[in-house]
């Protein structure tokens, strides 16, 4: 059945019906209604290349919001990540548009979930099927996915007036789109004041330092941020260096004027072709922090629309009002080592010069870890290691920071840790990151989640996790207790947490799988260095 809304722009045209996937209501109550492609800026092509959000043109009559708009150009995923996260690409200009899943069109007052999708700054869509937001809206939220600027067309640091090409302008979008639902999203259902921003990767990332961001201030009242905290983003000298390398290697000038006459397929092309080549030599003293965070485009100090690091940010107050679910995956890292074999040609030797690198003591490192982790084959210690300490520098540790610097503000925070590990890939690829999506979706009955879940994944925790995050985003409180002094931790899938869980991320006793500082033998190596 056609359902029409009346937006700022003009009126659109969604479709409410069943939607497909895990339900436990009755057919009625599973529908929800959806609208697709909804424009929140006007194409970011032409005169608006590199220009912050521009508002949308407004149309007459009833536009169509039956399928998902045009993605973000972006290179393909390198193979055969391209298998474990397919995402789709969707040609045309008005790359600047939403989704949103609503229980009733005539609800009121419905608490809204807004999500910012990971890629690393380079890859991505609010398009990803995994990403239906049908489940959140049958437990009466109101879900909105959104598409932002990736790589350099977001993230470029151009040497114009910021006014022309600022600074961050994949933020700016993300922005755009949260001021679209604080201006609409009451004529679908939701509550403008009860708006929770979430996201994971690259997403969670963009959710941190919204939290620092004063353009952000008073749009969203709660954040989750899954796999990715406040410690990723470039000084602005590094990535003015990023810049003058793409433009070098396009042969245009570093600016908007000459970055923007180049075709956006040439473009991308460039694009990767530049964050391989710094992949291939991460030279620190080169390429700053885009060799130590692998991301050649990411949001930078500008001073102005990012003042500083979100992590800083935070520790100096920013976003302690805004309530905070944050956690990290168990594996992080497998995902980025074993699809390629990576892990497998890891040496002990290589593990100790990384720690020593990471500023940790070698040998204390390694028997820390070693003593952490699971008994392993000789040949599979050293992988297992790196990945360990990868997992933490990247993921973990950056999370625990943030719950850290809030806590000194008494803001709380609510930590989780999932473990479920995939059988995928021989067993290897573990609780890897993105393995949570599905999961707290509740979309693992969509082919999409299967490479990264294998066929037979566990319904009953997808149904703790996703009924978890829908009381975050109701009432700020997802159901157990504040990182705090005792640094209480979520556990979720883990097959020993809380003295036996189950599958469904629940103790033996049927209770909550909840423990103090898990992983502390490994934590405190990081006390003054990360």
């Amino acid at each position: 059945m056609d359902v029409v809304v009346e937006t700022a722009a003009g009126a659109v045209r969604g479709v409410r019906g069943a939607q497909h996937g895990h339900t436990q209501h009755g057919d009625e109550q599973a529908q929800v209604t959806v609208f697709k492609g909804i424009p929140f800026a006007a194409p970011p092509y032409g005169e608006n290349r590199f220009a912050p959000p521009r508002p949308v043109v407004p149309w007459e009559g009833v536009r169509d919001a039956l399928d998902y708009g045009p993605t973000p150009p972006k290179p393909p995923y390198r193979a055969p990540i391209d298998t474990l996260l397919p995402e789709p690409s969707i040609p045309g200009e008005d790359v600047l548009n939403l989704n949103v899943w609503t229980p009733h069109t005539g609800s009121v007052g419905l608490p809204v979930l807004v999500w910012i999708h990971g890629g690393a700054f380079v890859n991505g869509t609010g398009a990803v099927p995994l990403y239906d937001g049908s489940a959140f809206a049958r437990s009466g939220v109101v879900c909105v996915t959104v598409n932002y600027r990736l790589g350099a067309e977001g993230f470029a640091l151009l040497p114009d007036a910021p006014g022309i090409a600022p600074a961050n302008r994949g933020l700016l979008d993300q922005v755009a789109a949260l001021e679209w639902v604080r201006d609409n999203i009451a004529a679908f259902g939701g509550d403008p004041r009860r708006v929770t921003v979430a996201g994971e990767s690259a997403g969670a990332m963009s959710v941190t330092a919204l939290m620092a961001m004063p353009a952000a201030d008073g749009l969203f009242q709660r954040a989750i941020t899954q796999s990715g905290a406040g410690h990723h983003a470039m000084r602005p000298e590094t990535a003015r260096t990023i810049t003058s390398a793409l433009a070098e290697s396009l042969g245009v000038a570093a600016t908007a004027e000459g970055l923007g006459a180049v075709p956006i397929e040439e473009f991308i092309a460039a694009q990767r072709a530049l964050s391989e080549r710094i992949a291939a030599q991460p030279d620190p003293t080169r390429w700053g922090e885009a060799a130590v965070d692998g991301m050649a485009f990411e949001p930078c100090v500008d001073g102005s629309v990012l003042p500083g690091r979100p992590i800083d940010r935070i520790a100096a107050g920013a976003g302690a009002s805004v309530g905070l679910l944050t956690g990290t995956n168990a594996d992080e890292f497998t995902l980025f080592t074993v699809p390629f074999g990576l892990d497998a040609a890891m040496t002990e030797a290589g593990v100790r010069g990384l720690a020593a690198s990471l500023g940790l003591d070698a040998d204390e490192a390694v028997g820390a870890y070693a003593a952490a982790g699971p008994a392993l084959p000789e040949e599979q210690r050293a992988g297992a290691l790196f990945m360990a300490l990868m997992r933490d520098v990247f993921f973990r540790i950056p999370a625990i920071r943030v719950a850290e610097a809030r806590a000194a503000h008494g803001a709380g925070s609510f930590v989780y840790e999932f473990g479920w590990r995939s059988p995928e890939l021989g067993g290897r690829l573990g609780a890897a990151h993105a393995m949570e999506l599905g999961f707290v979706f509740d979309t693992l009955a969509h082919p999409d989640a299967r490479p990264m879940t294998g066929p037979t994944p566990p319904q009953h925790l997808a149904d703790v996790m996703h009924g978890a995050w829908v009381r975050f985003i109701e009432s700020g409180h997802p159901g157990w207790d504040e990182y705090g002094a005792r640094r209480t931790v979520r556990m979720f899938g883990h097959d020993s947490a809380g003295g036996g869980a189950g599958d469904g991320g629940e103790a033996a006793d049927g209770g909550p799988a909840v423990v103090d500082d898990p992983g502390a033998s490994t934590r405190v190596l990081w006390e003054g260095r990360r």
